[in-house]
């Protein structure tokens, strides 16, 4: 008897369509009828499917991926599968969850993700660290008279790269910064080489961890010579940067390539959505405004005739 022709479901064999592609990209060199034998497919479904229009749903999933890459374009190729399906419908495009993930794979596209942490704080347990003079009083008067600094880590395509941050507790502004390839002390004299360069301060106090960076011999004598006060930190205090880490923490979940990273550092909100509360574009004109807003503050708190 004949034995009943087996039903095949989408994925145990070549999908007929991608067969269909093959034979339509190769039939210069090899005959149809031999193509569509070795693949498992009908030569009349090939010239069916060659004479046939998209289907509706076909055509969907064109508009569709048309919008998805535009999305994903915007985001600098940041935004995954649930980013991309919230912007969709947000802009009024219902759309399933699962769709979005089948037409990003089906063109490549991914997001980029957290992935594996990088230790940057290796504590020298035979260097002498300075001494704590802030004692988790993270707060400052003026400008240039406390400022907190860390590093960490940023993935990119090419791979990891080590930002060093200068942070002015007063007026949440970075002053200082610099990027590069490894976690040597030159990473962080060039980050407060250029918090000098541009604040010039007097006897600031610059607060840091325990990290082997930082108690170098290097940059002790670099502190020394412009007259910042190092200061650091107990060992495991979480507390110690909350200001800068919450920043580079932002910064480390937004930038994928150094060019936002640096828009970043510099300012800029456009190309880089750190933040706002830790990177405020302090300028010359605010940080007045800032000090005399605080100091009538400070007045009507001690007025014995305000209720």
């Amino acid at each position: 008897c004949q034995q009943p022709r087996r039903r095949y479901r989408q994925g145990e064999r070549l999908d007929p369509v991608q067969g269909f592609e093959f034979v339509k990209a190769n039939q210069a060199v090899y005959s149809v009828a031999l193509l569509c034998r070795v693949l498992g497919v009908s030569a009349s479904g090939y010239y069916a499917w060659l004479e046939r229009l998209p289907s509706r749903r076909a055509q969907a999933d064109e508009q569709l991926s048309v919008r998805i890459r535009e999305l994903h374009t915007r985001s600098r190729e940041t935004y995954g599968m649930p980013r991309i399906h919230a912007e969709l419908a947000d802009a009024g495009t219902p759309v399933g969850r699962k769709r979005v993930a089948r037409l990003m794979a089906r063109m490549g596209l991914a997001g980029i993700s957290r992935r594996t942490g990088f230790k940057t704080t290796v504590r020298d347990r035979d260097a002498c660290p300075a001494p704590d003079l802030v004692a988790r009083r993270f707060t400052a008067e003026q400008p240039d008279r406390l400022w907190v600094a860390d590093i960490t880590y940023v993935p990119t395509l090419a791979g990891f790269l080590f930002l060093a941050v200068v942070l002015d507790v007063c007026t949440r502004r970075i002053v200082g910064w610099a990027m590069a390839n490894h976690l040597r002390t030159a990473l962080i004299l060039d980050a407060l080489n250029m918090a000098i360069w541009q604040r010039r301060p007097i006897e600031v106090i610059h607060h840091s961890d325990q990290g082997t960076q930082y108690t170098s011999i290097a940059f002790g004598l670099r502190c020394k010579q412009v007259g910042v006060r190092p200061s650091m930190g107990s060992v495991g205090d979480c507390l110690r940067l909350r200001d800068v880490r919450e920043l580079l923490r932002h910064t480390r979940m937004r930038a994928a390539r150094p060019p936002a990273l640096r828009n970043a550092c510099s300012g800029s909100y456009r190309d880089l959505r750190v933040h706002r509360r830790l990177v405020q574009p302090a300028s010359s004109a605010l940080i007045p405004r800032l000090l005399v807003t605080r100091s009538i503050r400070e007045e009507h708190k001690h007025d014995p005739q305000n209720p």
